[in-house]
C-alpha cells in the first residue's frame, strides 16, 4: 500500500471480486480500503487461498494496465532494504505518477505478455519465461528490429580493453567495467557504441545521466547509431505527460533503450543486458526523496540481481568506483599512458615554486600572469578561452571591508549578495535587501567581494581583454557549445560548452573554493569538476593548454596534471579505509530532535560491532548522529534501523526522524 508508515511496509492480503478478476493482474495500481479509508496501492502477486482467514476486497482497479514489472518490484525491494527506507517510497520513484491522456492508447491486451496469468492463475513472467515456458528473449527475438550485427569498436580501441567490453556485451555476458574517459573524448558516442552492441546481441539498455544537457548528447548520439524511434528519454523535467507516455512506451517493449536522468534508474526494460552511468561522483545522481537512494548503487544493486552487465564512466574516478575495481567486482578500461599523454592538453599550476619565483603575486592573485598570458596567447591563435569559476552571479557572497567578517542578513542570518555592480546588498536566504547594513563586530558599512560569480568575472576580464568577445555559461542560461574563433567563455562547474576543434586554453579559477569546503569528498568533487573542463581543450600537440590556479603539491592538482583520477581514487580510497568512511564502510544518518533520536537509536538493535558517533548538530535546532558498520553488515545495519523506525510510527511518535544510508554529506 502507497502508506508512508515504516511499520506497514510489507504486502496485504485482499480478496479480489469477479467483476475485478479480469484486470487485477500483477503490476496494476489499485485501491482498497485499510483503517476507514481508501488508499493506493500496488498488485504484486495473484495467490489462491490466504493464511489470513478474514480478508477485504479490493475496492478498485485503478488501470488495467501492469505498469510494475516483476523486475523492478524485485529491484524496488532490494533498494528499500538497502537505504532502510519503505517500498512505497521507492515505487514512488520507480513508476510515474499516472496520466490518463497518454494511457488512452494502452489497454490489459497491449501489455506485455510475460506478464499475463499462467493456466495456474500465477504470473508467467516471475521466473522470466513466457506461458509455453520458452524465455522471453527467444520468445521476442524475431519480433524484434534490427538483429544482430556487429558493432564497429573503433571509438574504444585507444582502450586496450574497450573492444573486449563491446563483445561481450553483444555477447551477452554480464561485463563490469569502470571507464576512465581520455581528455576531448566524445563519451556519448562511446555509450552510443555500448548500447548498440548490447542491442545487437538481443538485450535492451537502460543509461543515466546527470542533467539534460548529458541527456541531449547521449540522445543524439544514440539516434545516430540505433536510428529514430530506437529510444526513449525518461526525465522528470519532460512533463508528467511525456515522462508517463516514454514510460509505457519501455514498459510494452516497443524499445529496448531508456536514457534519462535518476528518474530513469528503475526504467521497466524487458530482456535487461547493460545499465550504464555517466560520471557517476555528480551530486545530481543523489535523489533528494526518501530513501535517498543514489542511481549507482541502483544500477549496480539491478546489475547484481539480474547478472547483468554495467558500465560506470566519467573523466574522474570516483572512490566508489575504485572500490569495484580493487574488489574485483567491475574491471578498468583504462587507455595506455602513451595514448594518455597524446590526447592531454598541456597541463601546468600557478603556486608552485618556478612560478612563485616568476610571479610573486601568484599565491594571491585571482588571475596570476600564467593564466593572463596562457588566455592571451591563445586568443592571438584565434582560438576560444573557458574559464571556470565555482559560483555563478556577481558576487554571491561578501564581507566587512574592515574587520573581514562575513556579512550576514539582520532577519535570518543568511549570507549577502551583491546582485550587480550597483545593486544594493540581499540576502541569498529570505531575499530581504539590506541596504543600511552594518557590521555587528565593528559596525564598519564598507563590503568587499569574498567570493567572486561567474558575471562578475566575465566584467572583469572583459576589461582585461577589451575587444573580445565574453559570454557566460551557468544556470540562467547554459550554452551547448561555441562557434570557432576568438572569444572567452565564462562558466560554472557542469554548464561549460562544447567548443568546436576544442578550447585553446582553460583557466581553472578560484580553486580555493572547492578545496578548502568541510566536506568528506571536496578533492574528489575538485578533480571531478576540473577534468570535465579541462577535457574540453585541445591536445597539447594542437595547442591546447589548461592553468589551474592552484599549488600544485596537492594531491588533486597532482592528479590533474598527470590525468591519473584512478591514483587519486584509490589514495582516497586507502585514507577513508584508515579513517572508517564511506564507501570502505557503511554509514547511516540519524537527523531530528534530539530526543527523537535517542528514542530511535535506544529501540534499534544494532548489530554488535556498529558504532553510534555524534551527536553533532545539523540545523533548525537539530541533531545527527552517525552509524557505522563493517561493509558486511550493511544489511543487519539497515534492516534494525527500519524496524526501529517503525516501531516509533507504530506508537505514533511525534517528532519525525530522518534515516540516510551513505549519504553525501557528513558534515
Amino acid at each position: 500500500m502507497d502508506v508512508p508508515l515504516p511499520h506497514l511496509d510489507r504486502p496485504f492480503d485482499y480478496l479480489v471480486p469477479e467483476a475485478l478478476d479480469a484486470d487485477a493482474r500483477p503490476g496494476v495500481r489499485v485501491k482498497v480500503r485499510f483503517a476507514g479509508q481508501l488508499v493506493d496501492g500496488w498488485l504484486l502477486e495473484r495467490a489462491e487461498s490466504s493464511e489470513h482467514p478474514k480478508l477485504a476486497y479490493l475496492e478498485k482497479v485503478v488501470s488495467p494496465v501492469p505498469v510494475l514489472s516483476p523486475e523492478v518490484a524485485r529491484l524496488a525491494r532490494a533498494v528499500a532494504d538497502r537505504y532502510a527506507g519503505s517500498l512505497a517510497d521507492v515505487l514512488r520513484l520507480a513508476v510515474p505518477p499516472r496520466h490518463a491522456r497518454a494511457e488512452k492508447a494502452v489497454t490489459a491486451a497491449d501489455a506485455p505478455a510475460t506478464d499475463a496469468p499462467a493456466p495456474d492463475g500465477s504470473p508467467a513472467s516471475a521466473d522470466g519465461t513466457a506461458p509455453d515456458g520458452v524465455p522471453a528473449e527467444a520468445a521476442d527475438a524475431d519480433a524484434r528490429p534490427g538483429g544482430r550485427a556487429e558493432v564497429d569498436p573503433r571509438g574504444w580501441r585507444d582502450y586496450p580493453a574497450g573492444p573486449a567490453l563491446l563483445r561481450a556485451l553483444t555477447d551477452g555476458k554480464p561485463a563490469r567495467a569502470v571507464w576512465s574517459a581520455l581528455p576531448g573524448e566524445d563519451w556519448a558516442d562511446r555509450y552510443a557504441d555500448a548500447v548498440a552492441a548490447t542491442v545487437a546481441g538481443g538485450r535492451g539498455a537502460v543509461v543515466v545521466v546527470a542533467d539534460a544537457r548529458d541527456l541531449d548528447r547521449l540522445d543524439a548520439a544514440l539516434t545516430a547509431v540505433l536510428g529514430a524511434g530506437r529510444h526513449v528519454r525518461l526525465t522528470a523535467a519532460d512533463g508528467p505527460a511525456r515522462r508517463y507516455r516514454a514510460f509505457l512506451t519501455a514498459r510494452t517493449g516497443e524499445v529496448d533503450v531508456v536514457i534519462g536522468t535518476r528518474a530513469a534508474m528503475f526504467a521497466p526494460v524487458r530482456r535487461l543486458g547493460l545499465v550504464a552511468i555517466w560520471d557517476d561522483g555528480d551530486d545530481l545522481h543523489a535523489e533528494p526523496r526518501a530513501p535517498y537512494p543514489h542511481a549507482r548503487d541502483v544500477l549496480l544493486t539491478r546489475a547484481q540481481l539480474g547478472d547483468i552487465a554495467a558500465l560506470v564512466g566519467g573523466y574522474a574516478r570516483t572512490a566508489e568506483a575504485q572500490l569495484l575495481v580493487e574488489t574485483g567486482w567491475a574491471r578498468e578500461v583504462v587507455a595506455d599512458r602513451a595514448v594518455v599523454r597524446a590526447r592531454t592538453p598541456a597541463l601546468a599550476p600557478t603556486g608552485d615554486d618556478p612560478q612563485l619565483a616568476r610571479d610573486p603575486g601568484a599565491a594571491s592573485a585571482r588571475l596570476p600572469s600564467l593564466a593572463w598570458t596562457t588566455a592571451r596567447d591563445a586568443l592571438r591563435a584565434d582560438l576560444p578561452v573557458l574559464v571556470q569559476v565555482p559560483r555563478r552571479g556577481y558576487v554571491p557572497s561578501v564581507a566587512c571591508a574592515d574587520c573581514r567578517a562575513p556579512a550576514r542578513c539582520p532577519h535570518c542570518a543568511g549570507p549577502l549578495a551583491l546582485p550587480s555592480a550597483q545593486g544594493t546588498p540581499a540576502c541569498r536566504w529570505c531575499g530581504r535587501v539590506a541596504a543600511a547594513y552594518a557590521c555587528p563586530e565593528c559596525g564598519g558599512r564598507r563590503l568587499r567581494a569574498s567570493v567572486t560569480g561567474a558575471r562578475r568575472t566575465a566584467e572583469e576580464l572583459g576589461r582585461a581583454f577589451p575587444g573580445v568577445p565574453v559570454r557566460t555559461s551557468g544556470r540562467e542560461e547554459v550554452l551547448a557549445s561555441v562557434p570557432g574563433g576568438a572569444g572567452l567563455v565564462i562558466a560554472t562547474p557542469g554548464a561549460e560548452p562544447v567548443a568546436e576543434g576544442g578550447f585553446g586554453a582553460v583557466l581553472l579559477l578560484d580553486s580555493w573554493a572547492l578545496l578548502t569546503r568541510a566536506d568528506l569528498r571536496a578533492g574528489e568533487e575538485a578533480l571531478r569538476r576540473w577534468m570535465a573542463a579541462a577535457a574540453l581543450a585541445r591536445p597539447g600537440t594542437a595547442g591546447g593548454r589548461v592553468v589551474v590556479v592552484a599549488d600544485g603539491a596537492l594531491a588533486p592538482v597532482q592528479a590533474l596534471l598527470r590525468w591519473d583520477s584512478a591514483w587519486f581514487a584509490a589514495r582516497e580510497l586507502a585514507e577513508r579505509r584508515e579513517l572508517g568512511f564511506p564507501p570502505a564502510v557503511r554509514m547511516a544518518s540519524v537527523t531530528g530532535v534530539a530526543e527523537a533520536v535517542a528514542d530511535l537509536l535506544a529501540g534499534a538493535r544494532l548489530p554488535g560491532d556498529a558504532e553510534v558517533l555524534g551527536p553533532v548538530p545539523a540545523d533548525e535546532g537539530r541533531e545527527r548522529m552517525l552509524v557505522r558498520v563493517p561493509r558486511s553488515r550493511a544489511a543487519a545495519m539497515a534492516e534494525a534501523l527500519h524496524a526501529a523506525a517503525g516501531q516509533r510510527s507504530a506508537r505514533k511518535a511525534a517528532d519525525p526522524v530522518r534515516l540516510q544510508v551513505d549519504p553525501l554529506t557528513l558534515f
